[in-house]
């Protein structure tokens, strides 16, 4: 598919420039957005440049969240200030403002959370999208669903024209993979997270967590009997195991993409709704 084409050269191009202190030269009269990502086990810090390139990325592992919350408010704020300040040192200007994602039906007190955060860091906070709506912009989706699957939930958006009809979250996803994983290897969930990001225990790991990859297309399924609708893209850092789209796809009974490095396509969608800002003073 064109569209998915198109969002995996964009992420091939950010994977290769996240984390390594370097960043991308722009034309400063396009203007730069910055996305923060909020995530349960990482925060992602994102500057674009006005057309939507990656200029800079940066991301910590962090345990500040749980299934869609802010648990830890204090260090999610260092941790944003220290990208943020790693950002600056590296381009040479200071970010005026940045958006962030909540997962979706997030309302209240929660939905501000998000921004507090943001603006703790020194930054304005731009704008607040939920994060399928975020992962829609990077992959193109006018029609069909986007599946965020999450840390701790999985979020379903059915797109139509562009526009969310359809929006939920569901309370499962990659911490409970974790878990799995502890129990399953009598280990701590400490040891357990580390051993899902390692790509040698791939195969063993979907085994695990087979049932809960099922339970996660089971959330989906329940959504699309609502609507039903096509394509569906699956997107999140817990969708990172390499046969994760195709259990999807059978147990959905229709095709599941899955972009190259899903973990980064809400960060990046986060950004890509911003406001591009001109002043780099």
């Amino acid at each position: 598919m064109e569209s998915i084409e198109k969002a995996n050269q964009l992420l091939t191009s950010f994977h290769e420039l996240v984390n390594t202190k370097q960043a991308q030269a722009f034309n400063p009269e396009d203007g730069y957005k910055v996305g923060v990502d909020l995530g349960t086990s990482s925060i992602v810090l994102v500057v674009l440049d006005g057309k939507n390139q990656p200029v800079f990325g940066a991301f910590e592992y962090a345990n500040v969240i749980r299934d869609g919350l802010v648990v830890d408010y204090q260090q999610s704020v260092q941790i944003v200030n220290r990208l943020r300040i790693q950002a600056e040192e590296i381009l040479g200007f200071s970010l005026k403002a940045a958006s962030g994602a909540i997962p979706p039906g997030t309302v209240g007190n929660n939905k501000r959370v998000v921004a507090n955060v943001i603006e703790s860091a020194n930054m304005l906070a731009d704008q607040l999208v939920d994060e399928p709506t975020a992962a829609a912009l990077v992959l193109g989706v006018t029609e069909g669903a986007v599946v965020d699957v999450g840390g701790g939930t999985t979020g379903i958006s059915i797109f139509e024209q562009g526009q969310p009809i359809i929006v939920e979250d569901e309370p499962t996803g990659g911490t409970h993979m974790t878990l799995v994983i502890a129990g399953n290897n009598k280990i701590s969930i400490e040891e357990a997270e580390l051993l899902k990001r390692d790509p040698a225990r791939d195969r063993e790991n979907f085994i695990i967590c087979r049932p809960v990859i099922q339970r996660m297309a089971n959330i989906t399924i329940n959504v699309l009997r609502k609507h039903p609708t096509e394509p569906i893209y699956v997107v999140g850092g817990a969708s990172y195991l390499s046969e994760f789209e195709k259990e999807f796809s059978t147990y959905l009974k229709q095709e599941v993409y899955k972009p190259k490095y899903p973990q980064f396509v809400t960060p990046i969608g986060i950004a890509m709704s911003s406001k591009p800002i001109m002043d780099l003073m």
